[in-house]
């Protein structure tokens, strides 16, 4: 049973019509004119938390975070990819969790501000992630992905990338509620999509064609559901079952672990997409999850070694 905090979110979401994007092509075509008009800020919150560092760099010609926790040695680093359909900018949530993630993980994160929809595309855009990460493996060492929802599709494509191009096996890869197929074809969605308050099928398709650029619907660029899983590193997965992208969270699953992939599934019935940032009991618990599993493998030597689980 969902805590009472929990039951309050889909009622927030429908209220503040956060599903406005979402469920119509003509919401998220509209969406796109407005966040190509009149981008958002991205910066970080000025009340952050006080035991983590915030600096900036320009990478090409996208700004680059980096938080470090103030105190103790920091280890390694995560690429973290927000999420936001690849439509919407960084949230104060994805901050929060960043930050909450170096300062008890004891590690760097780093927060690239990619490019959105008209102008950031799948082509462009995992290259450039793969790219960030091996320079960061060599400042910091051991490098782990992070992502939720479109971020989530961002950080599994980013790592089959870097397995299959550079034959570079990541020590984990986290997904929160990754979108994985952007044909959104499984027939299984529309049994979900009347209990899902946030996300749509309608205006899904529109903003995953968009994103694909001169791509394949099924290239793992786009939809990473499609990719051989064999070799690849371990994966920490979140999903609520109020959440239409979670037939295909359950086919990753079972894909990843026939392939012999080591993945620790986290699956909570009636609650919402990218439940872990939520201010919630679940979502808490949840990250302090998000937060261990890094931490395991950025201390752990060879944890990048695939195993069945």
């Amino acid at each position: 049973m969902p805590s009472a905090l929990s039951r309050i979110v889909p009622w927030y979401l429908r209220v503040t019509r956060a599903n406005r994007p979402f469920v119509t092509a003509a919401g998220a075509r509209q969406r796109i004119r407005e966040r190509t008009l009149r981008p958002l800020p991205y910066g970080p919150p000025r009340r952050l938390r006080s035991d983590v560092e915030i600096t900036v760099r320009q990478d090409s010609v996208r700004p680059v975070y980096t938080l470090t926790p103030c105190s103790g040695r920091a280890r390694g680093n995560v690429v973290y990819a927000h999420g936001g359909g690849w439509v919407n900018e960084i949230a104060r949530q994805h901050w929060q969790l960043a930050a909450e993630i170096a300062a008890r993980a004891k590690t760097t994160v780093t927060l690239p501000i990619y490019p959105l929809i008209p102008f950031g595309t799948a082509d462009r855009v995992i290259p450039a992630f793969a790219e960030l990460v091996l320079a960061n493996r060599a400042e910091y060492g051991e490098v782990c992905l992070a992502g939720d929802s479109a971020g989530g599709q961002i950080s599994l494509s980013t790592a089959i990338l870097l397995r299959d191009e550079y034959d570079v096996i990541l020590p984990r890869t986290v997904l929160i509620s990754p979108a994985l197929d952007l044909s959104l074809s499984n027939p299984e969605i529309a049994d979900v999509q009347p209990l899902d308050p946030w996300l749509g099928r309608a205006g899904g398709l529109v903003l995953g064609d968009r994103w694909r650029g001169p791509l394949p619907i099924t290239d793992p660029r786009v939809s990473p559901l499609f990719a051989d899983f064999a070799g690849l590193g371990p994966l920490t997965v979140f999903s609520g079952t109020h959440d239409i992208l979670l037939p295909d969270v359950r086919l990753l699953v079972g894909k990843a672990r026939a392939a012999g992939v080591r993945v620790d599934y986290h699956e909570e019935a009636e609650l919402v997409h990218v439940y872990p940032l939520t201010p919630t009991p679940e979502g808490r618990k949840a990250r302090a999850v998000v937060i261990d599993s890094l931490r395991t493998a950025l201390t752990r030597p060879n944890s990048s070694e695939p195993s069945a689980r």
